[in-house]
């Protein structure tokens, strides 16, 4: 930036679409463009309002369209192979795995909210667990049968490295487990499985994809994954569709 705007007398239009327009000869991506698109005019603003600049140059900069991209979904039978294929190194890790990969597909629930859960939040009877979401906003969620055994398993032996902790899922050494290790489940479960690589995020959308699929209502759905906006669950009704459209063309004799 320093070659094209030495100071704020140089802090004008054409200046600020020429140091925007090297970062697109120099292969930027949209969304580089737009988020620098956007610190300038947060800039320009607060200097103007400041009295720093007598005039908002860069509120005139175009910010470029950032196209969304689908998230990548499993198959119904590539979920249920990659949730059973928890690669672990001993049997208790074999159990603990198991049960986070079945509750993040059967949940969609993100994964710092599955590292911040203790044992009370789950409701074994009703199949039910409480979260603890973005802005501590509290939901309880439901889960099926597969992930109710898991977690009856892996509660069966937990005890013996978790002994004077509240928290649902532990490491080795009794401690609260956390996004990194959940990482490292989910990276074993992709090499395992051969699927190509897979974050735990990934079957956040999955579990959002398939209950589409099955029919769940979308407001359902967002209140499910947490989303204080029903425009981010949107998306998901896109792979929905994609998934549909893709159905259609193998199965129908005139797609």
């Amino acid at each position: 930036m320093a070659d094209f705007i030495e100071g704020l007398d140089s802090f004008l239009l054409n200046n600020l679409r020429a140091w925007l327009g090297e970062a697109v000869t120099a292969g930027k991506s949209r969304a580089t463009l737009a988020r620098r698109t956007a610190a300038v005019k947060a800039f320009s603003k607060w200097a103007v309002k400041n009295s720093y600049l007598d005039s908002d140059e860069a509120a005139r900069l175009v910010s470029p369209k950032v196209t969304r991209a689908l998230p990548k979904v499993l198959g119904e039978e590539q979920a249920g192979r990659f949730v059973g294929n928890a690669g672990s190194a001993t049997e208790t890790e074999f159990l603990r795995d198991s049960a986070i990969l079945e509750l993040l597909y059967a949940t969609g629930m993100r994964v710092a909210e599955l590292c911040g859960l203790d044992v009370k939040d789950i409701d074994q009877k009703r199949q039910m667990v409480r979260v603890l979401g973005k802005g501590n906003k509290e939901r309880v969620i439901p889960f099926g049968s597969a992930a109710l055994t898991a977690l009856e398993h892996w509660l069966k032996v937990r005890t013996e490295i978790a002994k004077d902790s509240d928290a649902l899922f532990v490491g080795i050494r009794g401690q609260r487990i956390d996004a990194r290790q959940v990482r490292r489940i989910v990276d074993k479960a992709s090499q395992i499985t051969g699927t190509e690589h897979l974050s735990p995020h990934s079957l956040r959308h999955t579990a959002a994809t398939h209950l589409l699929d099955g029919g769940a209502d979308l407001r359902q759905v967002q209140e499910m994954l947490g989303h204080s906006s029903m425009q981010t669950t949107q998306i998901y009704t896109h792979v929905s569709n994609k998934r549909l459209l893709e159905a259609f063309k193998n199965a129908h004799p005139r797609a």
